[in-house]
């Protein structure tokens, strides 16, 4: 079936990638503070989004589905392999606590103008190119320890897609609740630095940077 707006990946991509930049920097995600609040347990605006994001995907997809527009069967659903996966999500939350950036919200901080999100695209590009240089010598590593062959958690567990969506919303519920808690336990949610407000002076007539 023809999908709406779809022209083989170029200009789809390119408008969801803007539209998706766009709201990434309204979220306040193009600040790296935002992101490295988020591991000091001070502010879960990236858990919010980003899960709010996924449950929003899942339950669209899933809809499409049940009315006959648009099959699972035709999301590309990469093979598990544990090491690689573990190994790989140690080292990029690590680029993310110490940058305070991820690769999307680093183009989103460029666009910005912020040169530390500059500085962290050209060592993320120097680590993919350091991967590549590597890769045969890792492939070892990289295929190894396979995961089951369901791929997706409805099949490995022999259950309804509804029955994942609703424990999906469950523990969407319960990151709120927890996360909204210890926000205000440590002080948070982050909020950008406002500027001093001279006596006498009113809020509307204040300059940038006072």
């Amino acid at each position: 079936m023809d999908q709406p707006l779809y022209d083989n990946g170029v200009a789809a991509g390119l408008l969801a990638g803007v539209l998706f930049g766009y709201i990434l920097e309204a979220a306040g995600f193009g600040s790296p503070r935002k992101l490295t609040a988020q591991f000091r347990l001070q502010d879960w605006a990236v858990f919010k989004v980003m899960f709010t994001a996924v449950l929003v995907a899942a339950v669209g997809l899933w809809l499409l589905e049940v009315f006959g527009i648009f099959g699972l069967n035709a999301v590309y659903v990469p093979t598990t392999f544990f090491w690689a996966m573990g190994a790989g999500g140690l080292l990029i939350g690590a680029g993310f606590a110490i940058g305070g950036y991820c690769p999307g919200t680093s183009v989103a901080g460029l666009a910005s103008g912020r040169l530390d999100a500059l500085v962290f695209m050209l060592g993320m590009v120097i680590g993919v190119a350091g991967f590549a240089w590597v890769y045969e010598p890792l492939q070892p590593f990289y295929t190894a320890a396979q995961g089951p062959q369901g791929q997706t958690l409805p099949d490995l567990f022999g259950v309804p897609s509804w029955v994942v969506l609703g424990v999906l919303i469950v523990i969407a519920i319960a990151g709120w609740m927890l996360g909204s808690r210890l926000e205000r336990r440590f002080g948070g949610p982050f909020a950008p630095p406002q500027p001093e407000r001279r006596e006498g002076t009113p809020i509307g007539q204040m300059q940038p940077g006072e």
